[in-house]
Order: C-alpha cells, then sequence, then structure tokens
C-alpha cells in the first residue's frame, strides 16, 4: 500500500469514543465535539450524532451566536420556527440554518421508527453574531457526488474531488461524507492552518499510513496540522466517516445552553432578550410549533 502523497500529512492527537447520552425530550445522541473530553475544536462547538424515536424529538428552543447544520442520514426530521419556517429534512437532505441574532424553532421526527443523523455547531465570528437568521437547504440530489477508486464522496461544504458544493460558509467550513469500500484509500486535502477532525460512522479505519493507528466507528479523531488526511480500509467491510475542517475563529467562546456569544455579558444578555422577546426573539412570545403528524 502506497504511502501518504501528502509532504506533511495530518497525524491523530486524540482519538475520542462517544459514548450514547440522553438529550432533548428522549433523543439520544453521541456527542463527539462539545464531551468533557473535547469541549470544542475552533470553530467548531459541538457534533452529535442523533438517534431519535418518536414521540421523542428536540421540542421548541432558543438559538442566538452560531449555526446549526442538520445532515440527515436516515429517516426524516420536521423542522418549525417563529418567523414561519417550515420543512422537512429526509435522508440525505442538509438543513444549513443561521441563528443569528435569534430563532426559536423545533426538530421532531417527522417519520415512525428510527431518525438517524448528524448536528454540527458551527461558532460565528463576533462581527456575525447578531446578523439576521438565514437557512441554506439543499436536497440529497442537489449535494455534489462523486466516487473513485473505491471512495464516494458526499461533498457538503467545501471542495473535494474535483467538485465543491454551493454552500456559502459564513466561518469557512469544509464537510465532507466518506464511503470507502474495502481496501480502499482515501486521501484529501485540508486547508493550511485550519483544525479539522474525523468522525467514524461505520467501519475501522487506519490513519496517516497503512500501518498507523486502527480507529473504529463512533471515534471522534482530532487531526493535527498538515496539508492532508490519509485514511485506509483494510479491513473486509466498507465504511464510513465524516472529515470536517473550519478556519479558527480565534475568539473568546462565551457560551449557556443554546446561546453562544464572547463573553459572559453577552450570554446573559441573549437569556434577557429571549425571555423579554426583544433583540430578536421579538416573535418568541407565545409561539408554539406545531405537532408533526408521522408518515
Amino acid at each position: 500500500m502506497a504511502a501518504s502523497p501528502f509532504s506533511n500529512p495530518r497525524p491523530v492527537i486524540k482519538k475520542v469514543l462517544s459514548k450514547q447520552q440522553p438529550e432533548g425530550d428522549g433523543a439520544l445522541v453521541r456527542r463527539s465535539i462539545g464531551r468533557p473530553e473535547l469541549k470544542e475544536l475552533d470553530p467548531f462547538l459541538l457534533l452529535d450524532e442523533f438517534s431519535v424515536t418518536a414521540p421523542a424529538g428536540f421540542p421548541d428552543h432558543p438559538h442566538r451566536g452560531f449555526e446549526t447544520v442538520t445532515y440527515m442520514l436516515e429517516g426524516a426530521f420536521t423542522h418549525q420556527d417563529f418567523a414561519g419556517h417550515k420543512g422537512t429534512i429526509k435522508a440525505g437532505d442538509l438543513q444549513w440554518m443561521t441563528a443569528g441574532r435569534g430563532i426559536v424553532h423545533c426538530e421532531m421526527p417527522a417519520k415512525r421508527g428510527r431518525q438517524h443523523g448528524l448536528q454540527l455547531w458551527v461558532n460565528l465570528a463576533a462581527k456575525d453574531k447578531m446578523i439576521e437568521p438565514n437557512y441554506q437547504e439543499l436536497e440529497d440530489k442537489d449535494i455534489p457526488k462523486v466516487h473513485k477508486d473505491g471512495v464516494s464522496v458526499s461533498v457538503i461544504a467545501g471542495e473535494s474531488m474535483g467538485v465543491k458544493s454551493p454552500v456559502y460558509t459564513r466561518t469557512p467550513t469544509m464537510y465532507l461524507d466518506f464511503k470507502m469500500e474495502p481496501g480502499a484509500i482515501l486521501h484529501q486535502a485540508v486547508p493550511d492552518g485550519w483544525n479539522a477532525f474525523v468522525y467514524i460512522l461505520e467501519g475501522e479505519l487506519n490513519f496517516g499510513s497503512p500501518d498507523g493507528p486502527t480507529i473504529g466507528a463512533h471515534h471522534t479523531v482530532q487531526l493535527g496540522m498538515g496539508d492532508g488526511v490519509s485514511v485506509w480500509n483494510k479491513s473486509k467491510a466498507p465504511c464510513r466517516l465524516v472529515l470536517i475542517g473550519g478556519q479558527p475563529l480565534n475568539e473568546p467562546v462565551a457560551k449557556y445552553g443554546p446561546f453562544v456569544m464572547n463573553t459572559k455579558e453577552q450570554v446573559m444578555e441573549a437569556i434577557r432578550d429571549y425571555q423579554s422577546g426583544k433583540n430578536g426573539f421579538e416573535r418568541a412570545a407565545g409561539w408554539q410549533s406545531d405537532p408533526v403528524a408521522l408518515e
């Protein structure tokens, strides 16, 4: 097996096993970024692999100061917010929500059975924290995909194998969903200076070299600095991973639940704004989501 083609391949500097924990109303998540062992990785605040069966879900709750990126792997979720935005995210679909100065919304199962996906929280720079909320939504058919030499990629954000995602990342971000057949090798460039990590959804993979550490499903693999990452699937089973990288903001982070700002005072202000219905939360007072009819 050939060595990595990168002059400075990114090494594994930490691996964290994501164990199931309760979240929302009866939901289960495997938290990777956001665990005590890896509280954040600038600009990323959280990554959850969620598994939800109705009536569990994530009922009405607020956000301010960052973006939530929901990528469905199986099943479907219905999203509603206090501005009247409503839609269903199905398997393979993406919702990139910029909460900005304030959103109150819910995320609930749209089908019976298991709903499975990933939600990533991307921090916003101080200059962007109070912008107006915005959505970018792509159906599975609109997400660019490439297959080559036993490796398939869905380009959620950024670029891979010569194709680019149409998603605009206010905080520069790459988000790539790879599937690797047995014996396949993946080499992916990562911009210089960006923080990056891998979350393994299925299988076991070797990192850095064919004889590098073997790491299995539900592990978060924090990568050191370098010009790219190399991954080998030496097993006899298919593997799946997401590679996520972003340009660090290098700004202070103050957070309390669904509010992420730069100072404790700004977080307290966000709580007061939400409670009193002002500065972006004017439509929060009295708003309730509609019950979701399951398919």
